[in-house]
């Protein structure tokens, strides 16, 4: 039986209930889709099979890695507290992630013809609140249970109250950021909320980073807190979902639509391998955010010499880039501490990454042939200039974590320093990666076809990075 025709013409008299305008856009898709339902629940059936066939890869991998001989053995209490201290990291950024994407969205077209007209707005996102608290509550509770199987647990039973605090707290976190979206712009308890798990995270991390230099042993909890986690997470998963539904008529247009652009930019940049169009969008979004600065004049000198002064300027107004530099000392000396054996390869992996949040100016001088044209000269030298800040960042960063090398001596005296002048190799090659070209070559693989191009002009950086990790395994 084919579905009722949907017409302008039947659309019910008078003000229609959310329910009925559901009901109407349902009909009208199935009249542009051909997709049955057995496409989708087959499409279904396939990325549960991947997630769980590649999740349960990744977590076997990483755990006989951690038992490994090879990366050292660590104190167990040191292991356990930076384990927390990851946690809450994660859970710092996860709610930044959440209050970025909305979490509630809607597309352009929804915003145009549903939420701008006088349909009942908590009826019509209370459908979309529940289907994100039950992936919201199954995600992290298959987080939880990857983070139990690596920690060690085989009792079944901790392990299913593993996932139960994970679904209690990522219910709750889902729901408390819907609250946060529909209070009033400037209140300060959804950034308190962000920043105190960082924060906690930081205080727990140095803490144990100088315990373990001193060469003192750590205690650890004889089991796992999953029944505190459970009795807290629960109760508020319930009234942070109670109270997300009472905000529901408070989440305004904008808030819905600014989460979508970020969505769609996701999405975009995952499907053409190009995350510069994400990294686009929240650039432009962090600099807006700035609105206003104080001008001011530059020191006299030759063209360079103003170019590496509005370079070192530009980063004193993104202050946040700065911090994760410094951050990240921090998280190479707590990563050597856990895993001695590889505190070489993550001080290359560490070093790119802080280097990487330098190289704004370099970025935007290679992705802007106008900006090179009016600022004048070669694009040699001006590339040559805007590396100098990245250069030196890089260079004192790597100084700085020398000491949490396990031996400074280990591997020829000639590594290191080549190591660090590859570190700024690949971010020269990621910030001067030119616009990617969709013409290249693939290959057909039995996983289907490969976008050899594609991956390659991609992984500029990456590729001189994964280099460089190999150097330093076998030669450090």
């Amino acid at each position: 039986m084919s579905a009722a025709p949907a017409t302008i013409a039947e659309t019910p008299a008078g003000l229609p209930t959310a329910r009925q305008v559901r009901t109407h856009l349902r009909r009208a898709r199935r009249r542009h889709h051909e997709h049955s339902l057995g496409d989708v629940l087959g499409d279904a059936y396939v990325v549960v099979l991947f997630v769980g066939m590649y999740g349960w890869f990744a977590v076997s991998a990483s755990r006989d890695v951690l038992v490994s001989p090879t990366v050292g053995r660590a104190d167990e209490g040191v292991r356990w507290w930076l384990a927390v201290a990851a946690l809450l990291a994660g859970a710092g950024l996860a709610w930044r992630g959440l209050r970025a994407l909305g979490p509630l969205l809607v597309t352009p077209a929804t915003q145009s013809w549903v939420t701008s007209a006088p349909v009942d707005r908590r009826a019509w996102l209370a459908p979309r609140l529940g289907v994100l608290l039950a992936g919201a509550a199954a995600g992290t509770a298959l987080l939880a249970v990857a983070v139990a199987v690596l920690g060690g647990v085989t009792d079944l039973g901790a392990v299913g109250w593993a996932a139960a605090a994970g679904a209690g707290w990522g219910a709750a976190a889902l729901a408390l950021s819907v609250v946060a979206q529909s209070s009033r712009s400037g209140r300060r308890w959804p950034t308190v909320v962000g920043a105190a798990p960082m924060a906690a995270a930081a205080v727990v991390a140095t803490v144990v980073v100088i315990v373990g230099r001193l060469g003192e042993a750590l205690p650890r909890p004889a089991a796992l807190p999953t029944g505190a986690l459970v009795a807290v997470g629960v109760p508020l998963a319930v009234l942070g979902t109670i109270r997300a539904v009472r905000s529901l008529p408070r989440v305004d247009r904008a808030t819905l639509t600014t989460g979508a652009q970020f969505a769609n930019a996701a999405a975009t940049a995952t499907i053409l391998l190009d995350p510069s169009m994400l990294t686009s969008l929240v650039e432009s979004r962090r600099w807006r955010r700035i609105g206003r600065v104080r001008s001011r004049r530059f020191r006299p000198g030759p063209a360079w010499w103003a170019l590496l002064q509005a370079d070192v300027r530009r980063l004193r107004r993104h202050p946040s880039a700065l911090l994760i530099w410094a951050g990240l000392i921090g998280v190479q000396y707590a990563a050597a501490l856990a895993l001695p054996g590889l505190a070489g390869a993550t001080q290359v992996v560490f070093a790119y990454v802080a280097t990487d949040r330098l190289t704004g100016g370099l970025r935007a001088v290679s992705r802007s042939p106008g900006l090179r044209r009016a600022l004048g000269g070669s694009d040699a030298a001006l590339r040559g200039i805007h590396v100098a800040v990245p250069a030196v960042g890089a260079g004192l960063w790597w100084l700085l974590t020398l000491p949490s090398l396990p031996t400074l001596d280990a591997g020829p005296t000639w590594l290191a320093p080549t190591l660090a002048v590859g570190v700024v190799a690949a971010a020269w090659r990621a910030g001067t990666r030119p616009p990617i070209n969709y013409g290249g070559a693939t290959v057909n693989t039995p996983f289907g076809m490969i976008p050899v191009d594609l991956l390659r002009q991609g992984s500029r950086g990456p590729a001189l990075l994964a280099v460089l990790v190999l150097v330093q395994l076998f030669l450090g």
